[in-house]
């Protein structure tokens, strides 16, 4: 909702004398508090983030409705002495909410304290910075009023100056472009204009070129300068303003240098009457859209993706109570201040395309596309992992979910992997304890710039990259089937061992092996523990398996979001006889060491890649793909092992987030017909063990616990048990 166009100007005619007569520092304070309450009309449409360059300030504002890619430069008008960050703000947010696109305000130094050039060595500076941030010139739009139109364009003649590329247009609103005062319409509209006065425009030009340049220098009027080369113009100008020849004559020059330019003239409205939000003038934003549509290309599209080749699986072998999840979260040191992790959501799902998506189904194959928006933040549910209906995969297949300290985050696993969602949670972390405690986080140890576009090679199905020539063989031994009572109504218990991760590792040290291989150990021994205790006749008992995934990123030289892992299968077959720890150690650890390489693992790729690019397959409805690959994964997936043991290792995150972190928990959901599943993170000195079931006996989860008591180590445990 505007405001109507007589009210203004009604206030305007009004303040006018005053104005003319107020000290420099007096407008000051005045066009900071305008600019104030325009962003306030916006605040809860647009994401304010602050930038500081050595010599400026700058801002970021992002629309929530983000339709468009790209940029606007905004560079605010003030006559080159007046307005400030929270001036730039308040139209910044009013272009970035009505276009739906990105602004980026600069608040460049003022005159009379830095005359000219400092306007337009800040501006260099502040376009420089967007192509360092990875927009190219034709993801760029250059907009200003008054000062700022004419800033605008000294700066395309610096940039043609330095053989730099030109921004894709320009948008100027009652450009300021003839410091001489020169226009006919100074006189002609003296009475007419309600907001400006020639008296006042002479002493900003005085301000601002300190009495030492030219007022006819072509950096400081652009009107007398070079306008060949220039990008599409679109101009904006008041009927009744004394700046109108300044506009016109812009126009004219424009095309007689052989550019693109339009005018637009509003009768009987004043100077950079745009910004005033008027009602009667709200088609100057629909004039914006279509120039910004045809110099930077048409709104954007979301972006849609293929399935990655290992989470083909995942919609195939659902189930109708279960889908394959994982969960990570953090436990904070205060309580977490909702409305302000829902914005820094919507900052977060920008920078991850691959991962705030939902599930589509194809013709031939599901595919990912983009949300529009970031999900809304849910409390937390009575159990981790409750069931993600697929109706609501097909609408945004992440959730996050909050409950006093804790934030947590539960991924459909077609989305990414371990490694994929902690770099996601992090970089939500980061950007969270900014806004919430205003503290600078670099976008160090997997947390990204949440302002950069994403990369390529984060988008990247690794699998097929790296796949090799010669394929492995799927060939493996059925394992030993945990079983026990169902919880009648889908309930999840989750026991979380804890361990110092000092001592952990100086056990492994010891056994000669790495921590995940020991904790490999412990669980096998636990299983067949169990296992002995349930089938007293030795040979009729099943081998004991424990899937270890294995993150590839340290393999292959990937920068992945998405799934980029494989996995071990360490393996005792238990009618062999009794093992010791040891002799379970080397198992593991030469089983690890054997299969774990470059070599080994291509080929495991190789086998999975080779077989999505059978020709008669890719052409096969999906019903019929569906059917054959949930036949494939009963075959070949879960039954070959008792469980998955996933290990994340040691997180680390800047130093300036720590403090606030007191724990990070990993939890994987329980298999499609197998009980448990188990997730392992190492926060600060804790190692996190979260054993998940969907069984009520809790055998498995104390027979670990007395291995690992046995072999020494303090454990400390707590679960959900009802």
């Amino acid at each position: 909702m505007g405001l109507p166009a007589r009210l203004v100007r009604s206030q305007l005619n009004f303040f006018k004398p005053f104005v003319a007569n107020c000290s420099l520092e007096v407008t000051r304070k005045g066009q900071d508090k305008l600019g104030e309450l325009m962003e306030a009309i916006h605040k809860k449409d647009v994401i304010v983030r602050d930038y500081s360059f050595e010599r400026f300030e700058g801002a970021w504002l992002i629309p929530r409705d983000e339709r468009r890619s790209g940029v606007i430069l905004y560079l605010h008008g003030g006559g080159y002495t007046c307005g400030d960050l929270d001036y730039a703000k308040g139209f910044g947010a009013t272009l970035a909410d009505e276009c739906g696109i990105r602004v980026f305000c600069a608040a460049y130094r003022l005159a009379p304290e830095s005359p000219y050039p400092a306007a337009v060595e800040d501006a260099l500076e502040a376009y420089r910075y967007l192509l360092e941030k990875g927009y190219a010139p034709g993801q760029i739009v250059l907009c200003g009023e008054s000062a700022g139109g004419g800033l605008i364009c000294a700066l395309c003649l610096r940039l043609k100056a330095l053989g730099m590329a030109m921004p894709a247009g320009l948008i100027a609103i009652s450009p300021w472009t003839d410091l001489t005062c020169s226009g006919e319409t100074y006189e002609e509209n003296r009475e007419a204009d309600p907001s400006l006065t020639e008296e006042l425009l002479r002493f900003y030009a005085d301000c601002y070129t300190g009495g030492l340049t030219p007022k006819e220098e072509p950096l400081v009027s652009p009107l007398f300068g070079d306008l060949t080369g220039f990008p599409p113009v679109l101009l904006f100008v008041g009927g009744d303003e004394i700046l109108l020849d300044d506009t016109r004559r812009l126009h004219q020059k424009l095309m007689d240098a052989g550019c693109e330019s339009k005018m637009i003239i509003a009768p009987e409205r004043w100077h950079a009457y745009v910004l005033y939000y008027l009602n009667e003038n709200m088609s100057d934003f629909e004039e914006m859209g279509k120039f910004l549509n045809r110099v930077m290309g048409g709104e954007r599209k979301l972006r849609w993706m293929q399935l990655d080749n290992a989470a083909k699986i995942y919609p195939a072998a659902r189930r109708r109570n279960w889908n394959n999840l994982f969960r990570l979260s953090a436990t904070l040191s205060e309580t977490v201040d909702v409305p302000t992790l829902q914005t820094a959501l919507d900052v977060t799902v920008r920078r991850f395309p691959s991962i705030a998506v939902r599930l589509r189904r194809g013709v031939f194959w599901y595919y990912l596309e983009q949300i529009p928006a970031a999900p809304a933040i849910q409390p937390e549910k009575s159990y981790p992992l409750v069931h993600m209906p697929f109706d609501d995969i097909r609408k945004c297949a992440f959730r996050v979910l909050v409950y006093r300290e804790r934030i947590a985050v539960e991924f459909f696993h077609a989305l990414t992997d371990g490694t994929g969602g902690t770099i996601f949670l992090k970089t939500l972390l980061a950007e969270y304890l900014c806004r919430r405690y205003g503290i600078e986080i670099p976008a160090t140890d997997g947390v990204l710039r949440r302002l950069d576009p994403p990369r390529e090679e984060e988008l990247e199905d690794s699998f097929q990259k790296y796949a090799g020539r010669v394929e492995a063989s799927r060939k493996e031994a059925t394992a030993y089937h945990l079983s026990g009572t169902p919880e009648p109504d889908g309930y999840l218990d989750l026991t979380t061992l804890m361990v110092p991760a000092a001592e952990l590792k100086a056990k492994a040290r010891e056994y000669g092996v790495t921590v995940t291989e020991l904790l490999c150990t412990a669980m096998m021994k636990a299983i067949l523990n169990l296992q002995a205790k349930k089938v007293p006749n030795r040979r009729r008992r099943r081998p004991v398996k424990v899937l270890v995934p294995v993150n590839l990123r340290g393999l292959f030289p990937s920068q992945s979001l998405r799934n980029f892992a494989q996995y071990v299968t360490p393996e005792a077959d238990p009618r062999l006889g009794d093992y010791t720890l040891e002799e379970l150690c080397r198992i593991v650890h030469h089983r690890m060491g054997l299969e774990v390489t470059r070599k080994n693992m291509s080929a495991r790729i190789a086998t999975n890649v080779n077989s999505e690019r059978i020709p008669i397959l890719k052409v096969m409805p999906l019903f019929i793909k569906n059917f054959a690959m949930k036949m494939v994964f009963d075959a070949v997936g879960e039954c070959k092992s008792c469980l998955c043991m996933s290990n994340l290792g040691v997180v680390q995150v800047p130093d300036a987030m720590r403090s606030y972190i007191r724990r990070m928990d990993f939890i994987i959901g329980v298999q499609a017909k197998a009980p448990h599943n188990c997730g392992i993170i190492t926060w600060g000195d804790t190692v996190y063990i979260n054993m998940i079931r969907n069984i009520q006996e809790p055998e498995l989860e104390r027979h670990f616990y007395e291995v690992l008591h046995w072999m020494g180590l303090p454990v400390k445990a707590e679960s959900n048990g009802r």
